[in-house]
């Protein structure tokens, strides 16, 4: 093959130095054909390409090599057979050839396939205020000591590139509603679109092209905050390309190495704080000279005005149990025991179990994450206590119940004193809700204080606090006086008696 060197000399000689191509070929010790050619083609290299490899051994054994390599490809990569694999199976089959035939041979079958099925990807512009974009993924961290695998939300303004991630235990509807509402105030205003993979929590179905079934809930998220949601097509990651990406740079530069803390809180508080310094700190990949920081400011004047925060719940039926108790996430709340064996909506929020019936709240509590855990309110069970006081005793709502000291204290001391103790105890504790527990915890202060320990002493004190003082005496303007003053007569009385007319049986 003749070298670049070569021709560069053939083209000297002939081009620059006008020599003849029979001199030239004399001094360069090539044929004049070869000089020929390298001064027709006018080329300053020459490529041979074999157009038909010969392969005498494996020849016979392509047919099967390459079926195997066909059902290869449908597997996953870490499934797949190596060369050295699929040589050994050849010799099996009575190959005597070399391995390296079999490696080339694999090598260009591969990249055969690299260039039917690699994708192009076109590069996305963003006008300001235009887009954002959600994506999820999961980051290990410790919390509390222990090793958790965290749900983090991910959105991004597609034009300034400013990003938000909140970290969650949770996968779930009210998590990216919670997320949506954290990155609205985070980023001070609200994009005209959102971008969205096909997540179960906001899309029901994929129907044809762009068009989507969206969740009933999420569609009122969108209609809240006055943005578009958009659809990715399945399979089509490159349509958010900017957050898929941002995955990868959170998790290198965020999670590793694993980040320790003590809850979700204080977890999401630090990555708060660290989205704000990489704005700060990072120059915006299109608009040179200028962070990432500095491209917000400008956006910001662009994003939609945030109206109230958005009620956030994701809404569950459920079923009231015997015990005052519902189950959601496999842990149990307690409700009021009025409502055993009704049904009732659960509104779920990121942090908060919400328990309606009829548009009344039975049950509010903080939300466990877990499982077979269970929480009370005693409170929940005093309707419940008027027909069974005993409970008090053993009950498991009542084992840890923070109760007030004196409140407490005089509970304690009709149970010792008394053998309807629980009884009196009930009624007391049953007038909290009507007139509030600091003025049920002032009137057992008081009673303690008097050494009066009973039920009776307790609810008269209550009363009295209670009772509306007694109205200011007006003083009478000068010159007022009756001029018929009233005169107490007890005749009229006994006129009444006498014209009374008893019926007898």
């Amino acid at each position: 093959m003749l070298t670049v060197e070569t021709i560069r000399k053939i083209r000297l000689a002939v081009e620059r130095d006008g020599k003849s191509l029979h001199q030239t070929a004399r001094d360069l010790r090539v044929s004049r054909n070869t000089v020929r050619k390298v001064i027709r083609n006018e080329q300053t290299v020459f490529e041979y390409r074999r157009r038909v490899q010969p392969m005498p051994v494996l020849g016979a054994y392509v047919q099967r090599l390459e079926q195997w390599l066909a059902a290869d490809h449908e597997l996953a990569k870490r499934r797949r057979r190596s060369a050295l694999v699929l040589y050994e199976q050849l010799q099996a089959e009575g190959y005597q050839g070399g391995y390296d035939s079999v490696r080339r041979y694999v090598r260009r079958w591969c990249d055969r396939q690299g260039r039917q099925t690699r994708a192009v990807f076109i590069p996305l512009e963003f006008d300001p205020g235009d887009a954002f974009q959600f994506d999820w993924s999961q980051e290990p961290v410790e919390l509390d000591g222990m090793p958790v695998t965290a749900k983090v939300a991910h959105i991004r303004l597609c034009h300034s590139r400013y990003f938000l991630v909140v970290a969650y235990p949770r996968e779930t509807q009210e998590m990216v509603f919670d997320a949506h509402i954290r990155a609205f105030n985070f980023f001070g205003g609200v994009c005209r679109r959102g971008i969205y993979d096909n997540m179960k929590t906001a899309v029901n179905k994929i129907l044809g092209g762009k068009q989507r079934s969206f969740n009933s809930r999420f569609g009122q998220l969108c209609s809240h905050y006055l943005f578009e949601p958009v659809a990715c097509n399945p399979a089509a990651g490159w349509e958010k390309g900017q957050v898929e990406n941002q995955v990868g740079l959170v998790r290198r530069r965020f999670f590793t190495p694993r980040v320790k803390f003590k809850d979700f809180t204080e977890l999401n508080a630090w990555l708060e704080s660290r989205c704000l310094q990489w704005a700060k700190s990072h120059a915006h990949p299109i608009q040179s000279g200028h962070t990432i920081w500095d491209i917000y400011q400008r956006e910001r004047d662009f994003l939609m005005s945030l109206p109230k925060a958005f009620d956030g719940y994701a809404q569950r039926p459920a079923r009231v149990s015997p015990a005052s108790l519902v189950s959601f996430d496999h842990n149990r709340y307690s409700v009021d025991c009025r409502h055993v064996g009704g049904t009732v909506q659960l509104r779920v929020y990121a942090g908060r179990i919400l328990v309606v019936d009829q548009g009344q709240v039975i049950g509010d509590h903080r939300r466990q994450f877990g499982r077979d855990k269970t929480v009370f309110d005693p409170w929940h069970y005093l309707p419940a206590l008027e027909r069974k006081p005993g409970a008090l005793r053993n009950g498991a709502p009542f084992k840890h119940w923070d109760l007030p000291e004196a409140l407490e204290r005089i509970g304690q001391l009709l149970q010792q004193r008394y053998p309807d103790g629980d009884r009196q105890y009930v009624g007391i504790l049953q007038t909290v809700p009507l007139c509030g527990l600091d003025a049920v915890q002032n009137a057992c202060a008081q009673a303690l204080s008097m050494q009066a320990i009973s039920k009776e002493v307790v609810l008269n004190l209550l009363h009295r606090s209670q009772q509306e003082p007694l109205a200011e005496e007006m003083d009478l303007p000068a010159g007022l006086e009756l001029k018929h003053p009233p005169v107490a007569d007890c005749r009229r009385y006994d006129r009444m008696l006498s014209e009374a007319v008893h019926v007898t049986p």
